[in-house]
């Protein structure tokens, strides 16, 4: 993408994280051939001869999720074919559907299955059907189990504005364009994970509950270090994000990070409470390069800094641990009202398979291929409903895959 987009660096850069997702020590087979894969959109192609070979477990889950990751795998399937890969594909349960299914969120066969994989591909979880489920029979808890785990403990989000898209975003023209920023989230600590948490009663006798914000030095000197690589591919700035006037653990955060930067001469460090942040993503967006943050800031501000986009239809994420596979998902949720309707955006979820090669697998040319694809049928103007504008074609799910597919056959360098 950095050729087709021409920038300096981008959000996709994968180099030198010093994260390796997996080593792949075993040989699979396509479960499919390509001519039946390839069969709805009718086109033919000379793939390479298959060199190399990778499992990858797919975790279609609720909502949209079966009909997004459809797409998504048809394309990183094309894509790998064309650069001598092959792929084999395992298909689990999870989330609402695995409840449904089995009645847990994460049913020990796909936590197994995800682990023994090369990659996790995620399509979403969740739904209205779940929502009244006691705690431990929630698909979110499934998902925070899956993360546990794996052992991956640092998200990255990107967000960039297309140029295509710059329209479609609801902030003004000269605020969203050229917005390229990158999120580094810990994944596995904080107050999702702390404790104590729970019920209680107060000495009044009031029901009360109750959460424990906790990182441990090691946490949080681990995520910076790969934000401070991360900053270093990038621009060479890095924001920190906190609480530190007000929390403890926040006061941990910043003298750990601040700590880390003495290993990073080249990356510029700066700090900005939480509240601020949020605020500055809106009014100033292109200040910010890379930004560090907890696990619920970094949820919070990750999903404000997607809608600068317009949709968050269009960004996708990647989470890394320090050996063994990692889980690339789009980070929209499973919109159950559209459910079925073929007018979810496969987009974000193609681009997490992008990631999953460039990210979880190394294979860079491939990645390359699906981003300029992405870039390629925007240029041709094929919108799904949450990024339409006049003067553009609407689409459904499956016609931008079928779409991506021809643009990945063409290698088109997409130029903007």
């Amino acid at each position: 993408m950095a050729a087709a987009l021409k920038l300096k660096a981008n959000p996709f850069t994968a180099a030198a994280l010093e994260l390796k997702a997996n080593a792949v020590t075993a040989a699979f087979r396509l479960q499919l051939p390509a001519k039946q894969w390839l069969k709805p959109c009718g086109i033919r192609c000379a793939a390479a001869t298959p060199s190399k070979s990778y499992s990858i477990t797919l975790l279609p889950g609720d909502g949209i999720g079966p009909e997004v990751i459809s797409v998504a795998k048809n394309v990183l399937n094309f894509a790998g074919s064309l650069e001598g890969i092959e792929f084999s594909f395992q298909e689990m349960p999870m989330g609402g559907s695995a409840l449904d299914l089995i009645g847990v969120p994460l049913p020990e066969e796909t936590l197994s299955a995800a682990k023994q994989s090369d990659a996790v591909l995620l399509g979403a979880i969740g739904g209205y059907k779940w929502d009244r489920n006691e705690k431990h029979l929630k698909p979110e808890t499934g998902l925070l189990q899956l993360r546990a785990g794996l052992e991956v403990f640092a998200n990255l989000r990107p967000t960039t504005v297309f140029p295509q898209l710059v329209d479609a975003s609801t902030l003004k023209k000269e605020v969203a364009e050229g917005v390229d920023l990158m999120v580094v989230r810990e994944l596995t600590g904080g107050i999702y994970f702390g404790k104590p948490r729970g019920f209680d009663t107060d000495d009044t006798g009031e029901e009360i509950g109750y959460n424990t914000e906790v990182y441990a030095s090691h946490e949080v000197d681990r995520i910076a270090r790969v934000a401070f690589e991360t900053a270093r591919k990038r621009y060479g700035k890095l924001c920190s994000v906190d609480k530190a006037n007000v929390l403890e653990a926040s006061m941990l955060w910043r003298k750990r990070v601040t700590a880390i930067a003495t290993e990073y001469p080249d990356v510029e460090l700066s700090h900005m409470y939480v509240d601020n942040a949020a605020m500055q993503l809106i009014r100033d967006p292109k200040q910010f390069d890379t930004i560090v943050t907890n696990n619920i800031f970094g949820d919070i501000l990750s999903d404000e800094a997607s809608m600068i986009t317009g949709s968050i239809g269009m960004l996708p994420s990647a989470s890394l641990g320090a050996k063994g596979p990692g889980l690339f998902e789009p980070i929209h949720g499973s919109a159950p009202d559209i459910a079925g309707q073929d007018k979810a955006n496969p987009l974000a979820t193609i681009l997490s398979a992008a990631m999953l090669l460039k990210y979880g697998l190394g294979e860079e040319n491939a990645a390359k291929r699906i981003e300029n694809a992405v870039l390629d049928a925007l240029n041709k103007g094929f919108r799904t409903g949450d990024i339409f504008s006049a003067g553009n074609k609407l689409v459904g799910c499956k016609e931008m895959g079928e779409e991506i597919l021809k643009s990945v056959e063409s290698q088109v360098i997409a130029t903007v």
